[in-house]
């Protein structure tokens, strides 16, 4: 990924207390985030889709924040991935998610 993110609670504390195990995740999130085969923007794509899925608003807003500001992920490939979500996941992942990238978009402006 583009230098190490975590949005997982906790994950900064690791790398001074258990140097060893956040090496270990940060060799994990390189693998990951890769783009050898899926672009990086593709993968991002995944991403808010799944954290949108989830109705996981946390991660679903870091993740929308990150794809506009480092990639330029437009709103309308983010509705896109949305309304899959809206799909699989249903009207109460999708309406949270809508509600937070236009949030997210607002406090962009």
């Amino acid at each position: 990924m583009k230098g190490d993110v975590y949005y997982g609670k906790g994950i900064r504390e690791l790398e001074d207390q258990y140097p060893e195990l956040y090496e270990l995740v940060s060799d994990l999130n390189e693998t990951v985030w890769d783009g050898k085969i899926l672009d990086y923007k593709t993968q991002k794509l995944i991403a808010i889709g799944i954290t949108a899925s989830r109705a996981d608003p946390r991660a679903t807003k870091k993740q929308i924040k990150s794809a506009i500001e480092v990639l330029g992920i437009s709103k309308d490939e983010i509705v896109d991935v949305l309304r899959v979500v809206l799909l699989t996941s249903g009207m109460p992942a999708f309406s949270k998610s809508l509600q937070i990238l236009n949030s997210v978009l607002e406090t962009m402006d």
